[in-house]
């Protein structure tokens, strides 16, 4: 018979009767109350918590209600002011960019312009000397720009490999776009918070400000030591196309025939990512493979087009892999799908509802398929056709050549790995046409979030910071000989967000409290559940971004959702909060969502309420999360700077020593100049005593108001240049913080120190006390000069309101008041284990303050006790009998086993040393499912949409490479069929097709009705790939290794945690322990009873075990684990795509100008003269080449 748990529930009789059963309830219970009422007796006294609540009320107080509508206004508003400053200097790069190149005319050498190249600054020889070609410039090292050396009075010029200085268009810009120069200094002058300007040319260089040496760190004598990182091409970037086009939904046709196998294969795939590679979260995108048949390459993707998120797109070029060559191309199904999708998603409102393209990409047509774009296409075409031919056999080049350019598209033949990203970025050209013939009109792009370089602030880790980029197109406004309609590249600067949440000061919200931001498309910008990587190589070795598209709906856990990406009822209130915020309301809502500390091991419920508003002239809203309860009450308690100066005792004197610490990331007061005096503080405190100080000068004034920014209608108007003692103060924030340094000093000095050993020292191994503020203020008293190899507690503790002792001691406020929660560090495996002799248990208590009926939490105090004292202590109670009479079994003996676990389940005291810190589950999962199935503790489901997995399990990786016994038999086969079909379809084909094998490269253009551009690229020999490409699907010497057995991937993952249900116990009467029983467990018929017992004053519970059952014992995980989803294997999808989620399109949509039709650039075709002696050359060609 399987294990039965048996609960045997009743409250505990008299002593007398006790005596007799298996488990001591009744000394249980006073156990629990003598440990706990002393903890809390002890602590109460040390902390001074009574003292410092009377001192808040010897002050001037208020308590008052927030207004989350008045706050959610007065925040947007702010970040708005922000936003559009930097818009504005966007617009006016814009404007100079445009005028420059219009200005600019050019000098008649070739001779390679002079400049500031980022790769050839302050490089040297081995010998000392400047190596030749460089140029020497002053760098200097500045926080603000990823803690790089820079020059802030010039830009410098990135190009990547594939771009060469001595081509006369990237020349030319380079030229012209030095102009730029005083623009960007004047608007760094303008807006120090600026982070980097530049200006991304159509030809594929990059100017930045400030200027920077590349590789940026690289400083070295050795000239070679910078040749293996280059920039990449950023024309494929979303700053970059988002600006430079507007939305589109693109069908992409890929030829999956006999003909595409080998060479051809890998080239048509790497083609086909080079143009996902190019796709924002703006538009929609789906993969066709066609040979006989027509179908999606994802199965989950059947019939419709995706968003191109991150994670579509990675879906789709996994899918790649997954494509088997083999057949005859039917191109008519191929056509007709990709138009019946695009013409659904057009008549039924779906998609972008802008520009929409078809991309073919094949080793050629057979004909033109005339018949199928009369039908879907003409006479108005609003769907562009893009071509782009596979290999070096050009029969069908003209056909190709056709379809593109009747269809307002454009036609590429690619050879070679290298020409790849060029050939594709030709359609950004075409789809910008009808954009820039209107002239007028700008749009600005905002990208999603991205991590980029290394953070400006007062943390010793300095990892990457999380940025956006706000980007605009240039315009070529020139007049040409032939009709054009150019652009000439992209502006923008980077974002921190960092800027962004200076803007919503937290201790506006309170403890608990958040703001995020979300876009259009409802992915979150900032959000605290958002988990970016900490560093970012890709960007530090290339600059290239790696977006984040993370939903609000993966961010914010609904805490009775039913199971991962299920569009259920429970979901309804966050999907309206997500619509509404997509769609630019303001409104406030109400919802009950799970709460997860300390790396998802700890878990909460929480009832939040949720205020929203535009942040007009963007694409984002913001949204404040606010607890209901304490979370909606805030304390105003300021003491005025002047009037404490009156005391006779300076300000700076309530923040004298070295053991307090203030908030590092907020801000209460700095310099907002460039030139300022700042002198970039090494400590954030540092910063406050320095304006403290300030303060006490003649004039002092509160320059409480972040400086307006100008309409973006006048952007051509520059910001003044800032005073170089220009400085910013949150004079709220810092008053608070000067009452509650007064508040909390005198505590400091009435202290006992470590040698009042009546205190207590001896019995609990009291380390350290502490108080954290509501206004960030962390002052700390240590106890003791024992030397450890942790960090110290101000490092660990310096963001004090953000640590998890500090929100659930306020949590644990509205359970029972009198109480602290107590914690020690997690020790997930026993060879992680902390050392039990240098474990500190930490213990925090809130503060509330009351005024006139309303209370708000004021601050946190705690005490830091050494481990093996409290476990001591522990041990030294639990040991003896309590009772008159003799009791049968204590902890001390071997019949019994008892642990102390916190709120969530872990392990604050047992027997075993090496068990604290561990969740109980791990040690005895039949216990802990005893405890979920009486309600003791909570089962809650976590999931974490942001996961990340091995890869050694993944579907895709190395499937479509393993070679089969026939696969060689077949690919003979089919490519056989196929050149004989190929012979009999055109005649002409064979004489192109053997030309072509002779490598003739005369070229001439097709005689249409309109003129048609040269193509430079057709005429340059194939060259070999990059050094640094690695065709995704070669079938050398990997072929049928998985690779993909390294590394990570993102995927879905849950974890079951564990929440402490204190009203069950309470239920039980006061003091009453409750009493469980396991049966049935054992051959032998024994029971093992248990009793469980609310430790008073405390987050804590005291279990004691008997042991003379040998019971079975699982373990529970609280790791994540990868979720599993039915289907996998067929449909191609990590997870349920969700695409009915709402999203809002981006406001302007520009994608036909009735003057385009005159533009007649649309790639270069090839028909070769029919003459006998190529022929025969091509022939004799094929001959010996088949011969050797």
């Amino acid at each position: 018979m399987g294990l039965v748990a048996l609960f045997l529930l009743a409250l505990v009789g008299s002593a007398a009767l006790e005596q007799d059963e298996d488990i001591p309830h009744n000394e249980v219970r006073n156990w629990a109350l003598q440990f706990g009422v002393g903890l809390w007796e002890y602590g109460k006294m040390m902390t001074k918590m009574n003292e410092l609540q009377r001192k808040y009320h010897d002050v001037d107080i208020n308590v008052v209600r927030k207004d989350g509508l008045i706050l959610i206004r007065e925040m947007a508003t702010e970040v708005k002011n922000m936003m559009d400053f930097k818009m504005s200097a966007v617009m006016r790069i814009m404007d100079s960019a445009e005028q420059a190149a219009l200005a600019w005319r050019p000098d008649g050498t070739t001779s390679t312009p002079r400049y500031y190249n980022a790769e050839r600054l302050n490089a040297f020889a081995p010998d000392g000397r400047p190596a030749d070609g460089t140029k020497e410039l002053v760098l200097t090292p500045n926080p603000h720009f990823d803690h790089l050396p820079v020059n802030v009075s010039l830009s410098t010029v990135l190009t990547p490999s594939n771009v060469q200085d001595s081509d006369s268009e990237v020349a030319g810009a380079i030229q012209w776009s030095s102009h730029l120069d005083p623009l960007f200094v004047s608007n760094y002058e303008g807006d120090p918070s600026l982070s980097w300007q530049f200006f991304g040319s159509s030809s594929g260089f990059l100017r930045r400000y400030p200027g920077i040496a590349w590789p940026p760190e690289d400083l070295s004598t050795l000239q070679e030591s910078r040749a293996g990182r280059r920039p990449y091409d950023f024309r494929s970037a979303a700053w970059y196309v988002g600006a430079a086009t507007s939305p589109k939904d693109i069908a992409i046709l890929l030829d999956a025939s006999g003909s595409m196998v080998g060479h051809r294969g890998n080239l048509g795939r790497a083609a086909v990512e080079a143009i996902l590679d190019t796709l924002t979260d703006n538009d929609f995108v789906n993969v066709f493979k066609f040979s006989d048949e027509t179908i999606e390459t994802l199965p989950c993707f059947r019939d419709q087009l995706v968003q191109a998120t991150e994670e579509n797109i990675r879906w789709l070029k996994d899918s790649l892999g997954t494509i088997k060559q083999e057949n005859i191309a039917n191109f008519s199904s191929a056509l007709i799908t990709g138009f019946e999708i695009l013409h659904k998603y057009n008549r039924t409102g779906q998609g972008c509802q802008c520009n929409q393209a078809i991309m073919l990409v094949t080793d050629g047509p057979p004909s033109t398929y005339k018949d199928i774009f009369k039908i879907y296409n003409f006479p108005h075409r609003p769907v562009r056709i893009f071509t782009y031919l596979i290999g070096s056999d050009t029969s069908s080049a003209n056909d190709m050549h056709w379809m593109a350019c009747e269809n307002k598209g454009y036609y590429a033949r690619i050879q070679s790995y290298d020409e790849i990203k060029q050939k594709v970025l030709h359609y950004i050209e075409v789809m910008a046409r009808p954009m820039v013939m209107y002239q007028n009109d700008h749009p600005v792009y905002w990208t999603p979030a991205y991590v980029g370089g290394r953070a400006d602030s007062f943390s010793d880790d300095k990892i990457g910071q999380l940025m956006t980029t706000v980007t605009t197109p240039v315009f070529d406004r020139r007049n040409h000989s032939v009709r054009l309609a150019n652009v000439l590249g992209v502006v923008g600067t980077d974002v921190s967000i960092d800027e962004i949440r200076k803007l919503v000061p937290p201790y506006k919200l309170g403890v608990n409290g958040y703001s995020f931001i979300v876009n259009n498309n409802g992915h979150v910008l900032y959000h605290p559940n958002l988990k970016p990587p900490k560093t970012s190589e890709q960007y530090e070795d290339s600059l290239e971004p790696q977006y984040i598209s993370v939903d609000l709906s993966e961010a914010e856990l609904i805490e009775n959702e039913n199971g991962p990406r299920e569009n259920h009822s429970a979901l309804l209130d966050i999907f309206q909060l997500r619509q509404d915020m997509i769609n630019q309301k303001e409104g406030e809502t109400e919802l009950s969502v799970k709460i997860h500390y300390d790396d998802m091991r700890r878990v909460t419920t929480r009832r939040y309420k949720y205020f929203y508003n535009p942040i007009e002239g963007t694409p984002f809203s913001l949204g404040l999360a606010i607890p209901e309860g304490y979370g909606m009450y805030e304390l105003l308690a300021e003491q005025e700077i002047k009037h404490s100066q009156k005391n006779g005792k300076k300000i700076t004197d309530y923040f004298k020593g070295n053991n307090w610490r203030v908030h590092p990331d907020w801000v209460y007061c700095e310099y907002t100049a460039s030139t300022s005096g700042e002198q970039w503080f090494k400590t954030a405190e540092e910063r406050v005593l320095h304006f403290l100080s300030r303060s006490r000068r003649p004039g002092w004034k509160w320059m409480s108001l972040r400086p307006r920014s100008p309409l973006q209608r006048e952007h051509h108007h520059f910001s003044p240049k800032q005073d170089k003692d220009a400085y910013y103060c949150d004079k709220t924030l810092l008053q608070s913080l000067v009452l509650d340094a007064m508040v909390t000093e005198s505590l400091e000095k009435h202290r006992p120190r470590m040698e009042d050993k009546h205190q207590g020292y001896d019995i609990f191994g009291r380390t350290i006390s502490f108080v954290a503020t509501r206004s960030g203020l962390l002052r700390w008293t240590n106890f003791t000069n024992v030397e450890s190899d942790d960090p110290p507690f101000s490092q660990r503790n310096a963001r004090a309101l953000d640590e998890s002792w500090y929100r659930r001691a306020v949590d644990q406020h509205s359970i029972e008041p009198e109480s602290f929660v107590f914690s020690v560090p997690f020790a997930d495996r026993l060879t992680n284990a902390p050392t039990t002799s240098r474990v500190l248990l930490t213990a925090a208590h809130a503060v509330f303050v009351e005024h006139k009926g309303h209370r708000a939490p004021a601050a946190v105090v705690g005490l830091q006790y050494q481990h093996a004292s409290i476990a001591a202590h522990f041990l030294n109670i639990t040991s003896k009998c309590t009772g008159s009479s003799a009791c049968k079994k204590t902890c001390a003996s071997d019949k019994l086993d008892c642990y102390v676990l916190d709120n969530n389940g872990f392990i604050i005291i047992s027997e075993n040393n090496e068990h604290t810190g561990r969740f109980f589950g791990q040690i005895d999962g039949t216990i802990m499912d005893s405890l979920v199935q009486d309600r003791i503790y909570k089962k809650v489901a976590v999931y974490d949409y942001q996961g990340s997995c091995s890869n050694s399990k993944y579907h895709f990786s190395g499937k479509a490479s393993k070679l089969q016994p026939i696969g060689p038999v077949n690919l003979v086969f089919n490519f056989m069929i196929h050149v004989v079909l190929m012979l009999f379809s055109k005649i002409k084909s064979v004489y192109a097709t053997a030309l072509a094998y002779s490598q003739e490269e005369d070229e001439i253009i097709y005689e249409y009705e309109y003129n048609v551009g040269e193509d430079l690229d057709e005429k340059n020999p194939i060259p070999a790939p990059p050094i640094d490409f690695v065709p995704p699907f070669e079938s050398d010497p990997l072929e049928g290794v998985d690779l993909g057995q390294w590394g990570k991937r993102p995927c879905d993952r849950k974890v079951e945690l564990y929440a402490l249900q204190p009203q069950r116990l309470n239920t039980s009467g006061q003091n009453n322990p409750l009493k469980g029983k396991l049966t049935n467990c054992h051959v032998t018929g024994c029971e093992r009873p248990f009793s469980v017992q609310k430790i008073p004053h405390s987050n804590l519970i005291l279990l004691a075990v008997d042991t003379l059952c040998p019971c079975g014992s699982k373990q529970l995980s609280i790791t994540p684990q990868e979720l599993a989803y039915e289907s996998r294997e067929q449909s191609g999808c990590a997870h349920r795509p969700r695409p009915g989620l709402y999203r809002r399109r981006p406001p302007k949509c520009i994608n036909y100008h009735p003057e385009e039709i005159e533009i007649h650039i649309c790639g270069e075709a090839t028909i070769i003269t029919l003459n006998m002696l190529a022929l025969i050359l091509g022939v004799i060609h094929c001959m010996f080449a088949f011969l050797s």
